[in-house]
């Protein structure tokens, strides 16, 4: 049962959004059971004193308790995590911006340049305060010896519908291109039917060359996008028909791993490919949506995990820990959901899932350092944990 502090912090975000009411087409494979007995796994603090945070991601080419925490109010944090139960504290300000924190808005996504070590870029998703409501993706530099990060280019901006449904992350790919995820544009159902049209990038994971030009346009479309030389589509699209594709990541085999957030009934973790078409809005997991029967199933990308709203209603992908702590977790894909704090580790590429537990945390994000120990956030509380096994 969630507390008072923590419902209001539910209802102010729901993040990742999560409505009402729903039909379903038959399953295909049944929902995980879950059992809320002893966890399996702890969750020690490692630093805290963060407002709401949204990422967590470890500086490359540094010392692996080096660490940028990301809030949703609009600052980006750094220091060096503590020892397990021993958190830190005292971290500074690397950048910061004005921005809208109404619903799902803020700062949500940071991503390293591959090159980072040597040319300090980085990569941010925030929604700017000034002018009209929408998305900006920019580069940032951070130059040798100083504590704050400036230099901001623009790379591009999309105007948003609503408050809701953002996406957030961004993450470089083995290939060397920027990931991004993009939601619907919000309110309820996809009204505008965003997920589905090849014409918008909402509702969409993109891929763009960030260290090339296409004329005026500040990065460049990869020639291999699938939808490049189709007409009245936008170049930019790696994979379309998401909801709110809050978190993914790529996996140790270069999988790209999505957490699609869901609206009436069911929350799916994704495996995605280039071209790949997820469903939404005609269908939420693997279960129609729109129309309530009888919907698009031809050329759809079924999850490899979905969950009912009777388990949670907010799922958050999503780390693959490797190093020697992780001990019988090591290889296998953890996601949580932010509302019921319930976990779960999945076997790739099946989705095969084992309930790891239900805590008393609000996970928001996942994080992964150089020796592969996977960390989680508490958005109500503001600390940063450490993920063992029991």
């Amino acid at each position: 049962m969630i507390s008072k502090p923590r419902a209001r912090v539910s209802a102010l975000l729901l993040v990742l959004g999560a409505s009402l009411g729903f039909a379903a087409l038959v399953l295909r494979r049944p929902t995980p059971a879950f059992s809320d007995e002893s966890p399996k796994i702890s969750l020690l603090p490692v630093a805290r004193g963060f407002i709401q945070p949204t990422d967590i991601q470890f500086v490359p080419g540094n010392d692996s308790r080096l660490v940028i925490v990301m809030e949703k109010t609009g600052k980006a944090r750094i220091g060096r995590i503590g020892e397990p139960e021993k958190p830190a504290e005292g971290f500074e300000t690397l950048f910061e911006r004005q921005v809208r924190t109404a619903s799902e808005q803020g700062l949500l996504g940071l991503a390293f340049h591959p090159k980072f070590p040597t040319n300090g870029l980085i990569y941010v998703n925030y929604d700017p305060e000034d002018g009209a409501m929408r998305t900006r993706i920019s580069e940032l530099r951070v130059t040798p010896g100083n504590k704050t990060a400036g230099d901001e280019r623009v790379l591009f901006e999309v105007d948003q519908p609503y408050g809701n449904h953002k996406g957030g992350q961004l993450a470089f790919g083995p290939d060397g291109l920027l990931y991004i995820g993009l939601g619907d544009g919000g309110s309820r159902g996809d009204p505008h039917g965003n997920g589905q049209r090849l014409d918008t990038l909402l509702g969409k994971i993109l891929r763009i060359d960030v260290d090339g030009r296409d004329g005026a346009r500040p990065y460049a479309i990869p020639k291999d996008n699938p939808f490049v030389s189709k007409a009245g589509a936008r170049g930019e699209i790696f994979a379309y028909g998401l909801r709110n594709p809050w978190r993914f990541i790529f996996d140790p085999k270069g999988r790209l791993v999505v957490a699609d957030v869901g609206q009436d009934a069911w929350e799916e973790i994704d495996l995605v490919a280039a071209g790949d078409n997820l469903g939404w809005n005609a269908r939420e997991g693997r279960h129609c949506h729109h129309p309530p029967n009888g919907c698009r199933t031809q050329g759809v990308v079924e999850p490899i995990f979905e969950y009912g709203h009777e388990l949670g209603r907010s799922v958050i992908g999503g780390v693959v820990p490797t190093g020697p702590a992780a001990r019988e977790l090591s290889g296998r894909y953890l996601c949580a959901d932010f509302v019921s704090g319930r976990f779960w580790a999945l076997e790739l590429p099946s989705g095969a899932a084992t309930p790891l537990g239900k805590l008393d945390v609000m996970p928001s994000t996942f994080g992964r350092d150089a020796a592969g120990n996977a960390y989680v956030a508490d958005f109500g509380r503001g600390v940063i944990n450490v993920i063992v096994p029991r």
